[in-house]
């Protein structure tokens, strides 16, 4: 029940902060309940806003308006995010090139989007992670502790492996099970692989030579000890910091999309800040959709198909639309970026790790 609450909570902080960074578009503002001059900066007004500092003309003064603004924010993020969100998905390249070009009261911006989404894929991840709580001050598992628990993993892969087999010798095995005792055979090696070298005092070298690394960076020294005496707390802190600095995704990202463009001046950075914000909102929409897919046991053909085409089709489609690229300039630029993206993953996980083990 924690973890649906916390989930909800991150959702409904989602919606809130996008708002906040988000300015109100097509809202009514009481007007008729106006007070005679602005109460922020005294200027006369003329209409429901002040026109001097953008103020609304009336001032909420009772306990229920803070509960509607808070309902207004989770639950009417902006009314133009229905006309934002299927643009974001259909038409990434025109909605990009429209809000550059300065249509933006129509739409959502992209930062706003970004930060909702970002809200939204971790409180589904932490949904479907079922909340787990960890256990801060646990003590490192002892080698009997782990060797029981790899025992019991060894005797669950070998009878799923004599399961199959009596299969095959009744002649009632198909191609499936053909691959499943390959992989729980690898499995069993494996695991009879990392038990005996347990067994043999492999843990204590491993602890020993941890212990010893020097990176010539005390602080990520200390982290990395602190890692491996309690490794769930290490996990949190990672899991943390991806939450708190996914925000650097946009500024890792960046000067790879301008190097596909550099002798074409007519585009700017922020052109391609733009492009990025919108691209990695979509891609956490992505990330969060197919998560729900496979929570609900949906076919692995469909979210398959979304992990291996979503994000190559929809970054063609974006740099199409956005730069105004003839289908072979937007065709190898898509390329180039795929081969950046793992670059800037890499380089935000090396960011996570030195962040979130030095906390």
């Amino acid at each position: 029940m924690s973890g649906e609450f916390a989930a909800a909570s991150d959702i409904a902080t989602g919606a809130l902060i996008g708002r906040a960074v988000e300015p109100k578009a097509g809202e009514h503002g009481g007007g008729q309940d106006a007070h005679g001059v602005c109460l922020n900066c005294s200027t006369a007004l003329i209409g429901s806003f002040c026109h001097a500092c953008g103020q609304n003309g009336h001032v909420h003064k009772t306990l229920t308006s803070i509960g509607h603004d808070l309902l207004h924010g989770v639950f009417h993020f902006e009314g133009k995010v229905w006309r934002t969100l299927p643009m974001l998905v259909t038409h990434p390249g025109g909605l990009t090139r429209r809000y550059i070009d300065g249509e933006r009261a129509r739409f959502v911006s992209p930062l706003a989007m970004f930060l909702f989404f970002v809200f939204l894929m971790f409180a589904t991840f932490h949904s479907l992670g079922g909340g787990k709580d960890f256990n801060f001050d646990a003590p490192p598992a002892t080698t009997g502790e782990q060797l029981a628990k790899l025992d019991g993993e060894i005797a669950s892969t070998q009878a799923k492996i004599d399961r199959i087999e009596k299969r095959i010798a009744a002649g009632k095995a198909d191609e499936d099970d053909q691959d499943d005792i390959t992989g729980y055979r690898t499995s069993l090696k494996a695991l009879q692989t990392t038990r005996a070298a347990l067994a043999m005092g492999g843990k204590a070298t491993v602890r020993e030579n941890i212990g010893k690394i020097d990176t010539g960076w005390p602080s990520l020294d200390e982290g990395i000890r602190k890692a491996q005496k309690n490794p769930e707390l290490a996990l949190y802190k990672l899991q943390s910091s991806a939450y708190k600095y996914s925000w650097a995704l946009i500024p890792i990202s960046v000067p790879f999309v301008a190097l596909l463009f550099l002798w074409r001046r007519r585009f700017k950075l922020y052109d391609h800040a733009i492009f990025v914000t919108y691209s990695l909102a979509f891609m956490m929409l992505l990330a969060t959709t197919i998560s729900l897919l496979m929570m609900i046991g949906a076919p692995a053909w469909l979210y398959g198909n979304m992990i291996a085409f979503g994000p190559p089709v929809h970054i063609f489609f974006q740099l199409r639309g956005a730069y105004q690229l003839n289908w072979f300039s937007a065709l190898w630029r898509t390329f180039a970026l795929l081969i950046f993206a793992s670059i800037t993953l890499t380089l935000f996980g090396i960011l996570l790790l030195g962040l979130g083990l030095m906390e």
